[in-house]
């Protein structure tokens, strides 16, 4: 796990929420907070879609950003800056099976690889974590991946420094 604490706080939040920067992610769980606070669980209602809606979206179980990232930005535009947000977004199964056989692993051993979204009092962090199915004390694969998410920033033109 890395804190990556972002140095252009507009340009970023542009490419979150109105840009398709992110699209390829799923969503977890979203808090925003304006003149109220908003929580969002990302699981999909399978009842609510059809069955060609659903084949679109995929069958991951989570709603893909693409689809509540206007929902999410509808809540935050206007005049005022929201008073924070949280976001926890994580990569679908083909993007961690791509990830798992470039670095020598079983897709099945890693349970999810996220990217949490926090803004609050100005500043704006992407907190990386990867979700292993057993334990070890190596740290190579959560190495990898905050790597490869700092580069996945980086190659969005998103400055970023750790912390």
């Amino acid at each position: 796990m890395v804190g990556l604490k972002i140095e252009d706080v507009k340009g970023f939040t542009s490419k979150l929420f109105v840009k398709e920067d992110f699209d390829l992610f799923l969503v977890k769980e979203v808090q925003i907070v304006t003149f109220n606070s908003f929580s969002i669980d990302g699981h999909i209602r399978k009842g609510y879609f059809s069955e060609e809606e659903l084949e679109e979206i995929g069958d991951e179980g989570f709603a893909p950003w693409k689809l509540l990232r206007p929902v999410c930005f509808g809540l935050i535009k206007g005049k005022r800056l929201p008073g924070s947000f949280h976001i926890v977004l994580q990569l679908p199964a083909s993007q961690v099976e791509r990830f798992a056989s470039g670095n020598g692993v079983e897709a099945g051993q890693i349970q999810g690889m996220y990217l949490n979204i926090r803004y609050e009092d100005g500043a704006l962090y992407c907190i990386t974590g990867l979700s292993l199915g057993f334990f070890t004390l190596d740290k190579t694969l959560e190495d990898l991946w905050d790597r490869s998410a700092e580069e996945f920033l980086r190659k969005r033109g998103i400055a970023c420094l750790r912390e």
